[in-house]
C-alpha cells in the first residue's frame, strides 16, 4: 500500500440519462424502505431458471415480509411464486425439479414445497420446533435444516419442544448462568444450540421417517450464531457425508475464543462427529465439496483470537484428510466460496479497493482472477459452461440479478424489480477518490454530490464513518446508512474507507490493531482536507459527521479532538473503551483490539478511550442507542448522554426500546432517518439572512 502518488479521482459514476430524465423527486427514506430487495438466488437443476427471495416492508406489521419469486436465466418471466401473507423464504430445488422452501405459514417454521407441474404449495414438515437453512440432499434422498436444540435431551427434537412448553407454564422468570455467553448481539441465551437435522424422504419428496440431529450431543451451533446460513455445512455428492463448521470450545471460553473448526460426521448418525482441523486453532469455515466428491474447498484463518484475519481458501483431500492452503499469495479474504460444476474451478467474492468483486480461483494453482469488479457483487452461483448468476447493487441501486455468459463478456441484466420504483428519483453523482494519509499510505473514499448539484452554490457536506472498524464503506447499496439519503438531502457525503478497512490488503486491515485514535483519525482529517481542497463548493463552516458503531466510537473521538463539525451523531458508539470490555459479550474481540485483557494491559484500553477527552467536547451531538444491543451495550450511550448533558453541550437522545446494534423495524428506520437529518440541518443552515446597509436587501451566502 505504500505508493506515493498525486491526489487521484478514480471515477465518476452517473445513473442513465433515461433514468434521469424521469426523475420526480430526491431519493429519501421512504424511497429506500419502499425498495424490493432481492437475495438468495438459486438456479434450477436444468439451468433454466433462478428462484430467488423478495422481501418488502409492511409498514402496517412494522416489519419486513418475504416471498419467492423465479426468472429464466434468459431474463425472461420474472413471477412472484407465493403471496402467502406469511414469510416464505430459503427455496431449494430437488433434482426432479420441485421447490422447497420455508415458511411461517402453518404457524411455525417448516419446508414446503411447489411443484412446477401446477397445484399448491404443501405443507412437507410439521415437527414441534421451527426449522431453518434447508438444504436439498444431492441423492433427492434426505432434507437437511437446522434447528435450535438442548444438546442434553436424548431424544432431540421431542425433547425440545417439551422443554419450551414447560418452559411457557413456569411463573417464575429468573434465568440462571454458570457461563458465558449470557447474551450474544441481540438475543438472551436460553440453553439450546443450532443443530443440523437429516429428514429422510421417500420417493414423493415427503418424510420417510423422523428427523435425525447430526450434532446429537454437541454443545456448539452450526449454523453459527448469529450469522451463520446453510454455507456452514455440505453435504457429500454420494449422500453419505455431513461436513460442518463449529467452535471447537464450550463453556464460557466461546467468549473470547475464534477457534473454530471442521467436523465430519455420517448423514445416517453411525458415529459421533469427527475434527478434521483440530490442529488449526484459528477459524475455519465454509466448507464445500468439490462435485466429484474427492475435496473439500473450506475458508481458513491463520490468527487465533482475530476475527478480522485474512481467510485463505484451503483444499482437503477427501476422505485421507491431507490439506492445503491453495490462495496464501492471494491478499484478499474471500466470502461466497462455491465450486464450478467441472471442479476445476473455485468463485468467491471480496472486498477489493471500495468494491466487493466476484473472483474465479484455478484449483490447482490458486490463481485469482477478477471476473466482476464494479460494485457490489454476492451470492455467485455456476450454471455450467462458464455462466455464473449473480446479485448486484450499487450506490444508485438495490439488488438485482444479473448473468455472466462467460468470463470476460459483458454481464446480462435478468431482474428489473425496483426499475420503476428508480426511474422516479434523483441520485447524487458519486466518485471513488485517492489520497496519502497515515503511514504514507494511498486511502480511498468516496464522494457524492448532492442531488441536482450547482457548481455556483455552495452545500453543507455530510462525513459518514464507517463501522468494524474492518469494514467499507463500498459501492453499495445500503438500507441503514445509504449515503445517497444526504446526498439528496442537499448535502455534498464524503465517506473514508481509514486504516482498517477491508479490501485493501490485510496489513492494511492490521493496522488499527492497538491504533483507534490514531491512523484512522488521520486518514479521516486528512481525506477530509482533500477534498475541501478540490471542491470549494463544499462549506466547511457547515459539516456534520456521524456514524455507528465503530464510527460511532470515532464521533466521540472526534468530539474531544476537534471542532471542526458543526453537529455529530454517535450511533451505538462506545464511550469507554475500558469499561466497554466488561459491558460486551465477544471478548476476543476488544483482546486482540486492544492487546490483551484490561487488568493485563489497561494502557492498552485507556489509550484510546473517548472518555478521556471528555472535558474539550463542545459539539452538539445526536446520541442514539438500541435496547437490545448487546454487542455495544446501552449503558455507553446512555454515558455518552449524561456527558454531555452535565457539560452543557447541546445534545438529543434517541432511544429504540425495541432495536439491537441496527434499526430494522421501518417505521424505526423512518423515524431514525427525519431525527437525523433534523439533527443536522439544524446546525449547518445558512446563517440568517441580514439586510445590507445600502439598499436593506438581504445578503445570503450560498
Amino acid at each position: 500500500m505504500r505508493r506515493i502518488l498525486q491526489t487521484l479521482v478514480i471515477g465518476t459514476v452517473i445513473f442513465p440519462a433515461a433514468l434521469a430524465a424521469a426523475a420526480s423527486h430526491p431519493f429519501a427514506v421512504e424511497d429506500m424502505v419502499a425498495m424490493k430487495r432481492v437475495s438468495d438466488p438459486q438456479p434450477s437443476p436444468d439451468g433454466t431458471r433462478v428462484a430467488f427471495v423478495v422481501t418488502t416492508m409492511d409498514l402496517v406489521a412494522n416489519h419486513g415480509r418475504s416471498d419467492i419469486w423465479v426468472v429464466g436465466t434468459d431474463g425472461s418471466h420474472a413471477r412472484r411464486l407465493t403471496t402467502n401473507a406469511a414469510a416464505d423464504w430459503n427455496p431449494r430445488w430437488r433434482g426432479d425439479g420441485t421447490l422447497y422452501f420455508l415458511s411461517t405459514r402453518s404457524g411455525s417454521a417448516q419446508v414446503w414445497r411447489l411443484s412446477f407441474s401446477g397445484g399448491e404449495a404443501q405443507q412437507v414438515t410439521n415437527l414441534p420446533v421451527d426449522v431453518d437453512n434447508l438444504t436439498v440432499g444431492p441423492t433427492k434422498g434426505a432434507l437437511f435444516v437446522s434447528a435450535a436444540i438442548f444438546p442434553d435431551c436424548e431424544d432431540s427434537v421431542p425433547c425440545t419442544a417439551q422443554r419450551r412448553a414447560e418452559k411457557r407454564t413456569e411463573k417464575a422468570s429468573g434465568m440462571i448462568y454458570d457461563h458465558l455467553f449470557v447474551r450474544h448481539w441481540d438475543t438472551w441465551e436460553d440453553g439450546t444450540f443450532n443443530h443440523i437435522l437429516r429428514i429422510p424422504l421417500g420417493a414423493d419428496g415427503l418424510p420417510a421417517g423422523s428427523a435425525l440431529d447430526l450434532m446429537k450431543g454437541v454443545a456448539s451451533n452450526s449454523p453459527t450464531k448469529p450469522w451463520g446460513g446453510s454455507e456452514d455445512y455440505t453435504v457429500s455428492p454420494d449422500g453419505k457425508w455431513l461436513v460442518y463448521t463449529a467452535k471447537a470450545v464450550t463453556g464460557s471460553e466461546v467468549a473470547w475464543s475464534t477457534n473454530y473448526d471442521l467436523y465430519a460426521v455420517p448423514t445416517d448418525g453411525s458415529a459421533a462427529p469427527r475434527d478434521l482441523t483440530a490442529d488449526n486453532p484459528a477459524w475455519d469455515a465454509a466448507p464445500a465439496f468439490s462435485p466429484d466428491g474427492k475435496t473439500v474447498a473450506y475458508l481458513a484463518m491463520k490468527r487465533p483470537g482475530y476475527e478480522s484475519d485474512r481467510f485463505r481458501v484451503a483444499l482437503m483431500d477427501w476422505p485421507a484428510g491431507s490439506r492445503k492452503v491453495l490462495t496464501e499469495s492471494w491478499d484478499r479474504s474471500p466470502s461466497d466460496l462455491v465450486w464450478a460444476p467441472d471442479g476445476r474451478t473455485l468463485f468467491a467474492t471480496a472486498d477489493n479497493v471500495g468494491n466487493h468483486s466476484i473472483f474465479s480461483i484455478d484449483a490447482g494453482t490458486g490463481r485469482a482472477v477478477a471476473l466482476v469488479t464494479r460494485h457490489s457483487n454476492t451470492s455467485p452461483r455456476p450454471l455450467g459452461h462458464g455462466k455464473l448468476v449473480y446479485s448486484q447493487d450499487s450506490l444508485v441501486s438495490p439488488a438485482e440479478l444479473y448473468l455472466l455468459p462467460q468470463a470476460g463478456s459483458e454481464a446480462q441484466r435478468l431482474t428489473h424489480l425496483n426499475d420503476d420504483h428508480l426511474a422516479q428519483l434523483r441520485f447524487g453523482t458519486y466518485q471513488q477518490f485517492s489520497f496519502i494519509g497515515a503511514h504514507g499510505d494511498e486511502v480511498f473514499g468516496y464522494l457524492l454530490h448532492p442531488v441536482d448539484f450547482n457548481p455556483q452554490q455552495t452545500y453543507p457536506l455530510a462525513f459518514l464513518i464507517h463501522g468494524g472498524p474492518q469494514g467499507s464503506f463500498d459501492d453499495h447499496f445500503h438500507y441503514r446508512w445509504n449515503p445517497e439519503i444526504y446526498a439528496a438531502h442537499g448535502y455534498a457525503t464524503v465517506m473514508i474507507d481509514f486504516h482498517g478497512s477491508t479490501g485493501y490488503g490485510q496489513a492494511f486491515t492490521d493496522a488499527i490493531n492497538g491504533d483507534w485514535g490514531g491512523a484512522p483519525y488521520e486518514d479521516l482529517m486528512k481525506g477530509l482536507d482533500d477534498v475541501l481542497r478540490r471542491h470549494p463548493w463544499i462549506d466547511a463552516n457547515r459539516m456534520a459527521a456521524l456514524g455507528a458503531s465503530f464510527g460511532g466510537y470515532m464521533i466521540n473521538w472526534v468530539q474531544g479532538h476537534t471542532d471542526r463539525f458543526k453537529a455529530l451523531v454517535c450511533h451505538d458508539g462506545n464511550l469507554d473503551e475500558y469499561m466497554a470490555y466488561f459491558d460486551t459479550e465477544e471478548l476476543w474481540f476488544p483482546e486482540w483490539e486492544h492487546g490483551g485483557t484490561p487488568w493485563d494491559n489497561p494502557e492498552g484500553y485507556r489509550k484510546d478511550s473517548p472518555v478521556r477527552f471528555v472535558k474539550n467536547w463542545k459539539t452538539p451531538e445526536l446520541v442514539i442507542h438500541g435496547a437490545h444491543d448487546y454487542r455495544v451495550a446501552d449503558t455507553q450511550g446512555l454515558a455518552t448522554f449524561n456527558a454531555l448533558q452535565r457539560l452543557g453541550v447541546p445534545s438529543r437522545l434517541l432511544y429504540f426500546p425495541d432495536e439491537s446494534h441496527w434499526v430494522l423495524k421501518p417505521q424505526n428506520s423512518i423515524q431514525w432517518h427525519h431525527v437525523v437529518l433534523d439533527w443536522i440541518d439544524r446546525w449547518t443552515a445558512l446563517p440568517a439572512p441580514t439586510p445590507t446597509p445600502e439598499t436593506g436587501s438581504e445578503k445570503v451566502s450560498k
